[in-house]
């Protein structure tokens, strides 16, 4: 794997990428890095395909924005966009987890021209509702939703960066398939607590992450700080207003979606009635994949079923024009 920067609409993104062909992006989620991508990133080089995971905006290597308001959908669906330019291609399928997911169900809406297919990560498609996104999670009493804690800066950055190695072991352990269901992610804060609060720091790393793996996370962490990925969040009811133009449009190309049956965002209320909404939206959805006992973290904690389940549907895709 290689690693190096370039220029994408108007900011600095920082990327990994190997193998030859085909373009596939990789996007990574919250808290994550393109590190994240680490096993499939040379499994699907070797399949023939050209890989390149960068570090999505305010994250890792890449340039982090000042303005809340420079962190929207548009802004870094057009990073990719510019990525695929920088990299003298004409197309790529998009592929995305947690909010990468987002982004890549996003740009795939957006540009069904460049983007030619599109697989998300524990993340379904969500068609954009009659209220914005904040306002809906109150209206359904969800006052403390963890979204809600996000809006105010600086609140959750303090939590995060009191102790970013501790942050990520309790975040990436709570919302894996290896944390038993009472000690899970909670989403929903207690009264007067933060994002960890209920959180606890398991007494050993699961088998899938590393100690390497943590301290390559948390160093990146401790040198940007968490604003960057958290100013996504609080962008949630800007981006609503920015898709309206949008609103009730299907997504028409091939498209793949993974979950693991423990993921917290699949059972939790936001993605209430998620197979109906692709079912109705993505009419050209080849596969859900549900991954037994897998938590959000699904491509660090089963690459293996998650590169087969990716490499089988690339391989059914139309030859790409280059």
């Amino acid at each position: 794997m290689n690693t190096r920067e370039l220029a994408c609409n108007g900011i600095r993104l920082h990327v990994t990428e190997q193998g030859e062909g085909p373009l596939v992006l990789l996007l990574h989620g919250w808290p994550e890095l393109s590190h994240s991508w680490r096993h499939q990133i040379p499994a699907l080089a070797e399949a023939g395909w050209h890989v390149v995971a960068p570090d999505m905006r305010g994250f890792g290597g890449s340039e982090a924005p000042e303005p809340i308001d420079e962190y929207t959908a548009l802004h870094v669906v057009g990073d990719m966009v510019g990525l695929v330019a920088a990299l003298g291609e004409r197309e790529a399928v998009i592929v995305g987890h947690d909010w990468g997911a987002n982004i890549a169900w996003t740009a795939a809406l957006l540009r069904p021209d460049l983007f030619r297919a599109v697989a998300a990560l524990s993340v379904p498609f969500r068609p954009r509702g009659p209220l914005p996104p904040l306002a809906a999670v109150r209206r359904a009493g969800l006052d403390r939703f963890y979204w809600i804690y996000f809006q105010e800066p600086g609140v959750a950055e303090a939590e995060f960066e009191a102790d970013p190695a501790a942050t990520l072991r309790r975040i990436l352990y709570g919302g894996s398939g290896d944390a038993p269901q009472r000690e899970g992610l909670a989403l929903t804060l207690p009264e007067g607590g933060g994002f960890l609060t209920l959180s606890i720091d398991p007494p050993a790393l699961p088998r899938w992450l590393t100690a390497d793996d943590l301290g390559t996370m948390a160093a990146s962490f401790r040198r940007t700080g968490f604003r960057g990925g958290l100013n996504y969040y609080r962008n949630l009811d800007r981006n609503w207003a920015l898709l309206a133009p949008w609103q009730g449009a299907n997504l028409t190309q091939p498209a793949l979606f993974i979950a693991g049956t423990r993921d917290v965002v699949i059972n939790s209320p936001i993605a209430s009635g998620w197979r109906e909404a692709m079912a109705a939206h993505v009419p050209n959805l080849r596969d859900a994949v549900l991954i037994e006992g897998g938590g959000h973290w699904i491509q660090q904690e089963r690459p293996a079923e998650v590169n087969a389940a990716l490499l089988r549907f690339l391989s059914e895709l139309p030859t790409p024009v280059r």
